[in-house]
């Protein structure tokens, strides 16, 4: 595969060569393409530049913003969100929008900086000016994310994916597609193991809670032992139907009604128990993966985090390559401090990030990537997962998340699909029970059911999918100039 050439104007110079070079591995590498360095003024592939008039013999020309960059800088140098409120806007509709691209000699000009864009959505620059509650969770009311249903459109692997259809409508060839088997896109089931033992006097009022009277029926057999949340056969066998393994996300620090009450809400089993240890030789059998889901606090403390993942390696008999956390409970001033400990516990992939609330994708991207660490303007190695959907936001949220279940989980498998993404969805250990939670698994059955149909998608585990998105990822950079050099040439590190 021919890499392409890449020129980066001099004159952004070097204050924001570590975030702008992230951002183009993570627009190339997504787009499946090599690179090597370029200049402006000669015949190049694409160029990135504020004036067009000085890259003629570019194929495809990025109008840059050196001035964003600049106030990002300022900000960054200041603390993160406290430059003179600084807020930059990505409208949702811009980026499908032609008119932001003309042909001018042979050459499709780009007029907006979606360089940036793609920075500022991939790296949360927003979420500092939002609101939180008690457990770090941002909320958006009365934002476009979510008056516009934003979060479902996938803004950043949007502009990745319509610049991957410009790069092809210059006659350049396709480049390594994102997915193995010929499949179109990726798709992951997981299960977070809150609450696999029911506590019979607490569950029937939540179940009364959620359903009101017409709850009292499931409540009592709750009470009297007849239901239970034990359902990991229920599970096994729906994904044996459809030959789509998942993986069950454990808590390795237990938890109490007490800690509960006082505000640590982790899970009240303990997986050294024999049946735990029996259910996980089981789940292994079936193909299934197991993975960590850390504590409550656990970003608070890394020697805590690494117990909890050494732990249920110990009793689970399998190395743990992937993590979610409870609560989706990062550090709620400062998320990217917890990625960093996923990469110093040697964790291969994260699945964290993402909101409580709301349907889509957190930092604008279906399709996974491995962040940047602001604060040490580098690339974490643990990669990031984006979870597009939780179980509870269509069925305890769904004034944030209107739409038919259904129709809104087909749009967003048809959004994954155009963006050639990843969906990975997010149901709780025990929900299965119809009379318990209605609806729910059926929706979860439906969705597979679609998917299947479809038969674009690659079905397999999180930890599969990151190691082949690892594998693939790590291909393209050897086959390319790493953007530390083009960086040290076009913005003179070094010199």
């Amino acid at each position: 595969m021919r890499p392409l050439t890449i020129a980066i104007d001099p004159s952004l110079g070097n204050p924001f060569a570590p975030e702008i070079s992230w951002t183009w591995r993570y627009l190339l590498t997504g787009a499946g393409y090599p690179w090597r360095i370029g200049f402006c003024h000669e015949p190049c592939d694409i160029a990135y530049t504020p004036d067009p008039q000085c890259a003629r013999h570019a194929r495809i020309v990025i109008r840059a913003m050196p001035h964003y960059w600049k106030r990002r800088t300022l900000m960054r140098l200041a603390g993160a969100g406290s430059a003179d409120g600084f807020v930059y806007p990505v409208y949702a509709g811009e980026h499908g929008n032609d008119r932001l691209i003309t042909n001018e000699s042979g050459r499709l000009i780009i007029h907006r900086d979606i360089v940036f864009d793609v920075f500022w959505l991939l790296t949360g620059q927003e979420e500092t000016h939002f609101p939180k509650n008690r457990h770090g969770h941002v909320d958006l009311t009365g934002t476009p994310y979510l008056e516009d249903q934003t979060l479902r459109k996938g803004l950043a692997s949007g502009i990745g994916a319509r610049f991957e259809r410009l790069i092809g409508e210059t006659g350049i060839p396709p480049g390594e597609p994102r997915w193995t088997h010929g499949k179109r896109a990726a798709a992951a089931l997981s299960h977070d193991v809150d609450y696999p033992e029911v506590v019979r006097w607490l569950e029937p009022l939540r179940v009364v809670m959620r359903q009101g009277v017409r709850g009292l029926p499931a409540a009592l057999d709750v009470l009297t032992g007849k239901r239970h949340h034990w359902q990991f056969d229920s599970w096994l066998a729906l994904e044996r139907a459809f030959d789509t393994p998942s993986v069950f996300y454990f808590v390795a620090r237990q938890g109490s009604l007490r800690e509960y009450a006082l505000g640590t809400p982790d899970s009240f089993y303990d997986i050294r128990a024999p049946h735990f240890r029996r259910l996980f030789r089981t789940l292994i059998d079936a193909g299934c993966e197991i993975g960590l889901h850390s504590s409550y606090h656990a970003y608070a403390s890394i020697e805590q985090f690494a117990r909890e993942k050494r732990l249920l390696e110990e009793v689970a008999s399998v190395p743990v390559v992937g993590n979610r956390h409870h609560y989706w409970h990062l550090d709620p001033a400062n998320p990217e401090a917890t990625l960093a400990i996923h990469e110093q516990l040697g964790f291969a992939y994260d699945a964290s990030l993402t909101h409580d609330r709301y349907i889509g994708w957190r930092r604008g991207s279906c399709w996974p990537y491995f962040p940047l660490l602001q604060a040490e303007r580098r690339e974490l190695r643990t990669l990031q997962l984006p979870t597009g959907w939780m179980d509870s936001q269509l069925f305890l949220q769904r004034a944030a998340n209107p739409g038919s279940p259904n129709e809104v989980l087909r749009a967003l498998a048809d959004q994954t699909a155009a963006q050639g993404g990843l969906l990975l969805v997010n149901v709780h250990d025990y929900v299965f029970d119809e009379a318990l939670f209605p609806g729910w698994s059926a929706t979860v059955r439906h969705l597979w059911e679609y998917l299947v149909a479809r038969g674009d998608f690659w079905m397999a585990t999180p930890a599969a999918i990151a190691a082949h998105w690892r594998h693939r990822y790590q291909r393209l950079l050897a086959a390319s100039v790493d953007f530390t050099n083009i960086c040290g040439a076009a913005f003179g590190i070094g010199s």
